[in-house]
């Protein structure tokens, strides 16, 4: 069983995915580094082939992945978006939704320009807003437990997440 880990950009996916890996011994991946590690910055995909052929690129990470046993992933912040990313996911795994405040993901995000879907709007606070009411009602409607990550350490969520799935660090 594979452990993925959803949520909005800022949250914490990738951190706690390597804290998981460290207590677990499991091999961690993040979706988005493999897409850069392969493809190039995402940044650059979105400017130069936009955002449909990013989450082409997504799904075919999911299917080399989802097929894989004991891993930790870390998913994009979009792609429980596409259906087809969910089957794939949930036939060997836990998704888990990782859920923080708009303020905590706002303070995050804003420390961070290589965000492309936030890059240059100018208006990063109603951008955020907006794809957090878009993506919230997807991301709990997709995860087999959700885990606030609002006043916890990065250590204290990946033990509460390895306790919701039924594993021991």
């Amino acid at each position: 069983m594979n452990i993925v880990l959803c949520g909005m950009m800022g949250v914490g996916k990738s951190s706690v995915g390597i804290r998981i890996a460290e207590l677990t011994g499991r091999r961690w991946y993040d979706t988005d580094i493999v897409i850069t590690d392969r493809h190039g910055r995402i940044s650059d995909i979105f400017e130069y082939y936009g955002e449909t052929h990013f989450r082409s690129l997504e799904t075919g990470v999911v299917r080399e992945l989802a097929d894989k046993d004991g891993l930790v992933i870390s998913t994009g912040g979009g792609l429980v978006l596409k259906p087809e990313n969910n089957e794939l996911l949930k036939r060997n795994g836990k998704i888990v939704f990782l859920r923080a405040t708009f303020e905590t993901l706002l303070a995050r995000v804003r420390a961070d320009d290589a965000r492309p879907l936030l890059k240059d709007t100018g208006k990063t606070a109603e951008r955020l807003l907006e794809l957090l009411s878009e993506r919230l009602p997807v991301y709990e409607a997709v995860a087999d437990c959700i885990v606030d990550t609002d006043g916890k350490s990065v250590d204290e969520v990946a033990r509460e997440i390895l306790e919701k799935v039924g594993q021991t660090p």
